[in-house]
């Protein structure tokens, strides 16, 4: 089974995609859009498929279309999802987003409201979970070799100096976060944060929040804008009463310790990808496996639902840090906007 798919805006990221589906033995690129049209035609070139100056001229057209990855970009990396995501859900056709799935989370909900309703698979690109390490270590958890959850200590921190918004920090980079959180260790319950500017810094840039999990785990987020690349990218720590494991470089590596010994069990290489950038294939093969064996919409693994999720933890977030409270994650109101 060969599936027809199209990319909607090819910038850096699109074009990221396009090059994992061209060279995917069942997908085939037969269109490529983008608002730039010159962008639109040297991506059809290099990519193949025909070029499209917007989603609905592309719907209009008539082409058979089987999956969308929807690669915009907008404020805070996430205000230009909405409207092409809502086009081809409405059309009945699978989307892969990126992330942030809005920067607004009334949008969020719209859009992950609107795929329930036309039972359509959706998902976002929360390319963290799909690495080799991070699954072995989810099946650590699902088979009890942690024992009871007790804690989990989460960094992810990057050398990004642009200046936007002053929650860019927090709706752009922490989707990856709390995803990669709710993945070891279920839903958050209560969030409590702090915040500061770097310095020469405008927005908040550094972060510390605190987690309480539905499960009555615990944990924490440390995350930055202004930490140096050699720091490593992604640090994640779960504790259990049996054990406990790591993983570094954005869920590459994989150590487990165990709570009652001194050995140790640690994989470098699980096979499938040595870098950041191959987990772009890696979650991408993945949806394309999911829609090829007929995947029901709520069973999409990295879905828009768990997107939102991590999103309205972000959110929470920054109303604690505003209001200096713990807030609960549950009464967070989905409004345009944000959050009262």
């Amino acid at each position: 089974m060969t599936l027809k798919v199209a990319i909607v805006g090819v910038g850096n990221i699109g074009s990221i995609h396009a090059s994992v589906y061209k060279d995917h033995p069942n997908t085939e690129i037969v269109a490529v859009c983008d608002i730039i049209k010159i962008k639109a035609e040297q991506a059809a070139t290099k990519y193949g498929g025909k070029a499209f100056y917007s989603v609905s001229e592309m719907l209009a057209s008539g082409i058979e279309l089987d999956l969308v990855s929807v690669c915009t970009k907008g404020e805070e990396n996430g205000g230009e999802h909405f409207a092409p995501t809502m086009e081809l859900l409405k059309a009945g056709i699978p989307v892969l987003g990126e992330k942030p799935i809005s920067n607004n989370v009334e949008e969020g909900r719209q859009m992950v409201e609107l795929a329930r309703q036309n039972e359509i698979p959706y998902a976002v690109n929360l390319n963290h979970r799909f690495t080799p390490a991070a699954e072995k270590a989810k099946g650590w958890v699902e088979n009890g070799r942690l024992g009871k959850l007790h804690m989990i200590n989460m960094r992810m921190w990057i050398n990004n100096p642009v200046e936007s918004s002053p929650w860019f920090h927090l709706r752009a980079l922490h989707p990856h976060s709390f995803d990669v959180i709710r993945y070891f260790c279920g839903d958050v319950k209560r969030v409590g944060a702090f915040m500061m500017k770097g310095e020469g810094r405008e927005i908040w840039s550094n972060t510390q929040i605190i987690l309480e999990f539905e499960n009555g785990a615990i944990g924490n987020l440390v995350g930055s804008y202004d930490a140096g690349a050699s720091y490593g990218l992604e640090l994640c720590e779960v504790v259990g009463s049996k054990g406990r494991f790591v993983l570094e470089d954005a869920c590459e590596q994989l150590t487990y310790y165990p709570r009652t010994s001194i050995e140790t069990e640690s994989y470098s290489y699980l096979g499938g990808m040595r870098s950041f950038p191959e987990t772009f294939k890696s979650r991408i093969h993945a949806f394309v496996d999911q829609l090829i064996s007929g995947v029901s919409y709520d069973q999409v693994d990295g879905s828009g639902d768990d997107a939102l999720k991590a999103q309205q933890i972000i959110e929470a977030a920054i109303k604690s840090f505003e209001t200096g409270t713990i807030v609960d994650v549950k009464d967070i109101e989905l409004i345009s906007g944000g959050v009262k």
